[in-house]
C-alpha cells in the first residue's frame, strides 16, 4: 500500500518539473547579436526591459567609457581612438517579457544606455524615442549623466533591470504608469 499512496506524489512532481522546462514556460529568452555571452558565462551585461510604450521600432544596448568625456561621444570617435564603444541592436518583440545582452571586452566599469527608437531612423528622436539607464532614476529634461549610466561588471554576467523612459509633457522623461 506505501507504494500505492506515493505514486500520485511522484506523479505530480514530475507533471510539476516537466511544466516548468516546457517551452513557452515564463522564462524570458536572451536577444540580441551577443546573447551567447550571456548564456556562456560572460563577460556581458544582461539588461531585462521594463516598461516600453509599445512594439514598434528597436532597441538597443549602447556600451561607453565610464568616463565624463567619453560616455555619449559619437561612436565613431571613440573607435578612432581606440576606446570602447559596442551596441547591440534587435527588433522590438511582438509581445513577452524582453531581455537583451551586451557583452563586454572585461570586467570592468562602464556605462550603458538603453534606447527604445520607436520611429525606425538612426538618430534619437526626442518626441517619440524612449531611453533607461541603469539607476532608472527619473531622466526629466536633463542629458543623462555618467553616474545614472555606470554599471560594474565581474567576470560572468551582470543583470539589471532597465526602466524605459518616454517624454511625458513639461516634466520631461519619464517612465509609463502602469495601469
Amino acid at each position: 500500500m506505501k507504494f500505492a499512496s506515493t505514486l500520485p506524489l511522484t506523479s505530480i512532481a514530475t507533471a510539476i518539473a516537466l511544466s516548468l522546462s516546457a517551452p513557452g514556460s515564463a522564462q524570458t529568452r536572451t536577444l540580441g547579436s551577443d546573447a551567447s555571452a550571456c548564456t556562456s558565462g560572460g563577460p556581458a551585461i544582461r539588461v531585462n526591459v521594463l516598461g516600453l510604450k509599445d512594439r514598434t521600432g528597436d532597441l538597443r544596448l549602447e556600451l561607453y567609457p565610464a568616463t565624463e568625456a567619453d560616455f555619449l561621444k559619437d561612436d565613431r570617435d571613440l573607435i578612432a581612438e581606440g576606446k570602447v564603444f559596442r551596441r547591440v541592436v534587435v527588433d522590438t518583440p511582438a509581445s513577452g517579457s524582453v531581455a537583451l545582452c551586451i557583452r563586454v571586452p572585461r570586467p570592468g566599469r562602464y556605462a550603458l544606455l538603453f534606447t527604445h527608437n520607436r520611429d525606425g531612423r538612426n538618430k534619437f528622436n526626442f518626441w517619440s524615442d524612449g531611453a533607461g539607464l541603469r539607476s532608472n532614476q527619473k531622466l526629466g529634461r536633463s542629458k543623462p549623466t555618467l553616474a545614472q549610466a555606470i554599471i560594474d561588471v565581474p567576470a560572468g554576467v551582470e543583470t539589471t533591470d532597465i526602466r524605459a523612459q518616454y517624454l511625458r509633457g513639461f516634466s520631461g522623461f519619464s517612465p509609463i504608469k502602469a495601469n
